[in-house]
């Protein structure tokens, strides 16, 4: 039988290589947090690397179109590839035009949407309510396209058109003393401005409403039962209690879907003529920057014809990372710290 100093003996040894595995544990588990810091770290500036790579790409083919219009190619009008005239404001006016009137018919449906479904809809309703509008978003933009040249575009040349020439046609007085055509004048396409403008509202409406409602719900409970409890309506309290202090961040869904409108592709080029010249009427042809690039890039011939088409999207890249930062920035003034509310 093993003694009192025989049994210590053994415990120490027990103990020793207790820590001993400890220890090792502990170094091999620093050097996997090590290994997946570094992991995660290389992934973060991969991403950024990526962008940076696209500018680079972008400004160096575009450089020949540089060199030979300096800023005055954002400025002229004139795009003629056999003659290596090249302007792009056709395409700036087309983009900034359709992707404006989406927004103006986008917005009102989109938060009326966000509304309901955040304050008014019944529970049961909510969850399907919400599924659906964010499956709008997730639709393919040539579906869309499709969409709108066999239903939306005879649509619009049959009826819409027809009838807003016909009610809104006097507008048409107070322009030709500007020297421009009327917005309601023309010959009713169907294909053109306007259709772009509504499929474009269509892509947007999604966008815009899923913002509205993230911001809407980080809105405190205790705001809207303090504005209740001083005899507001419920549209009171939705309107000053709540829209009010969501206005940043929904001004901010509203600028993520700009973003998404100036970048749409397919849609709009699919319903919206593709001719480079600037029309006062929303019923006339026009063309956006996207699209100039998808329908004459792979048929370009010259290189200074792709060097002006590279320009054109390294313009519109820009522009939609200046956009989407400053939508990102105004939804986190309101969403930041704040916790959101159940939706029960």
């Amino acid at each position: 039988m093993p003694g009192p100093q025989s049994v210590i003996n053994k415990e120490v040894a027990v103990s020793r290589k207790a820590d001993a595995g400890l220890l090792a544990n502990a170094g091999n588990s620093q050097f996997a947090d090590r290994v997946f810091s570094l992991a995660m770290l290389c992934c973060a500036l991969c991403v950024l690397a990526l962008v940076g790579l696209i500018i680079y790409e972008l400004a160096s083919k575009s450089s020949l179109s540089w060199r030979a219009s300096g800023i005055k190619f954002f400025f002229q009008s004139d795009w003629d590839p056999v003659n290596e005239h090249f302007g792009a404001l056709p395409f700036i006016f087309g983009t900034i035009v359709s992707s404006i009137l989406a927004l103006v018919l986008a917005v009102p449906l989109a938060v009326g949407v966000a509304v309901f479904i955040t304050e008014m809809c019944p529970r049961w309703l909510r969850g399907a309510l919400a599924f659906t509008t964010e499956l709008l978003a997730a639709i393919p933009s040539v579906i869309y396209g499709l969409w709108a040249i066999f239903v939306l575009v005879p649509l619009l040349r049959e009826y819409v058109e027809p009838w807003l020439a016909h009610y809104f046609g006097w507008t048409a007085d107070f322009t030709h003393k500007l020297g421009f055509q009327g917005p309601f004048e023309g010959p009713p396409y169907g294909i053109g401005m306007l259709a772009a403008a509504i499929i474009l509202a269509i892509m947007v409406v999604p966008i815009v409403s899923s913002i509205t409602r993230e911001v809407m719900t980080a809105v405190s409970q205790q705001q809207r039962e303090a504005v209740l409890a001083l005899g507001a309506t419920r549209w009171e309290m939705i309107r000053t209690g709540v829209l009010r202090n969501a206005r940043a961040g929904i001004f901010g869904g509203i600028i993520l879907g700009l973003g998404r409108a100036l970048g749409e592709t397919m849609a709009v080029t699919m319903v919206i003529g593709n001719r480079p010249e600037i029309a006062a009427s929303l019923f006339a042809p026009g063309y956006t920057m996207a699209s100039v690039i998808a329908n004459e890039f792979n048929e370009a011939p010259g290189d200074a014809y792709r060097s002006a088409l590279i320009e054109i999207g390294l313009a519109l890249f820009i522009v939609t990372i200046i956009v989407n930062i400053l939508a990102q920035f105004l939804v986190w003034t309101v969403t930041r710290g704040t916790p959101a509310r159940a939706n029960g």
